[in-house]
């Protein structure tokens, strides 16, 4: 069996949370925000996604979107403690954009993508894992797998070289039994891989079942600082280290971050908890209706939201077929 080694709390307010600002941050606040985690005694910070511009239309995104080693060198000058990853999507990394570990300030490359795409998601784990890196696969929306498909995902995970299998829950849709329930499922599947919980807020619950998945063995925990994700947010980085406190952990330096910049950023962008995410987590659905209603007019309209999305000849074309 593997051995469950001690939580590692992996921050990725600056690559989920830039879903919310088109990574608008400042160099000051990602210096910051690394200063910051490094105090608290975080283990990993995401400093963004590691895809490439060409495969992308990026329009006018900040830097974080589309990492580049020179410039990443200007901005971390220094490495603590604290691990930096980045994230992937298969089809929008060009893997010649990556440098070999020893030459990058990246410690952990994730790949994240759909069950259908698990063997495109391996090839990347191989060459990212042969070129030095900590490795992660992230497979999405899982709520809507299939059992058979997951235990044929499985075997192929297997007999790849990815240290970390995350258990995301897109649709911010999975409460505390759900979590027991699969975390239970890929340590049985999964005997020699470390586990991962990435949680969404949509129900208030990304807190509860990230401790629910922790207190049963699950290495990797994702947070954000304030919360800041895409849509609902994410396990906020502040509870978690209060939750697992001890020697380990300060949770003041993350309380400078979010006192400093967090609480004008708060302002000007909306991300977290509102009624239309948790509309779409208890639908088990994509938030996408959800980030257009909060984007329009209508916005506090949700009774209309809710009964558009619940009456029949509306199914979101997701759940179709």
């Amino acid at each position: 069996m593997v051995k469950h080694h001690q939580h590692k709390i992996l921050d990725c307010t600056i690559r989920d949370g830039g879903l919310v600002n088109d990574w608008d941050f400042s160099v000051e606040f990602v210096q910051d925000m690394y200063r910051g985690l490094s105090a608290a005694g975080v283990e990993y910070m995401e400093i963004g996604y590691k895809n490439s511009e060409k495969l992308l239309k990026g329009g006018a995104s900040g830097p974080w979107r589309f990492l580049n080693e020179a410039f990443l060198r200007d901005v971390i000058t220094k490495k603590t403690d604290t691990k930096l990853s980045a994230l992937v999507d298969i089809g929008r990394v060009d893997e010649k954009d990556i440098l070999p570990r020893e030459d990058s300030l990246l410690d952990l490359i994730r790949v994240a993508c759909y069950i259908k795409d698990v063997d495109k998601g391996l090839e990347l784990v191989q060459k990212f894992h042969d070129m030095g890196y900590e490795t992660s696969l992230n497979i999405m929306a899982l709520s809507h797998v299939m059992e058979n498909e997951l235990i044929e995902a499985f075997e192929e995970i297997n007999k790849s070289p990815v240290d970390v299998v995350y258990i995301v829950d897109s649709y911010g849709s999975m409460a505390p039994k759900d979590i027991d329930y699969l975390v239970t499922k890929f340590q049985r599947l999964l005997p020699e891989k470390e586990l991962g919980l990435h949680m969404h807020n949509n129900m208030q619950l990304a807190f509860a079942n990230t401790i629910t998945g922790a207190s049963s063995g699950v290495t990797f925990l994702d947070s954000s600082v304030y919360g800041m994700g895409r849509a609902a947010g994410n396990c906020t980085t502040e509870l978690l280290l209060s939750h697992l406190k001890g020697a380990r952990y300060d949770i003041r330096p993350v309380l400078e971050i979010i006192e400093k910049h967090m609480i004008t950023m708060r302002e000007k962008w909306d991300w977290g908890y509102l009624i239309p995410y948790m509309v779409v987590g208890a639908l088990d659905e994509h938030p996408r209706t959800a980030m257009a209603l909060l984007s329009s007019a209508e916005r506090n309209n949700f009774v209309d939201f809710y009964d558009r999305l619940t009456s029949v000849e509306t199914v979101p074309a997701s759940h179709k077929g």
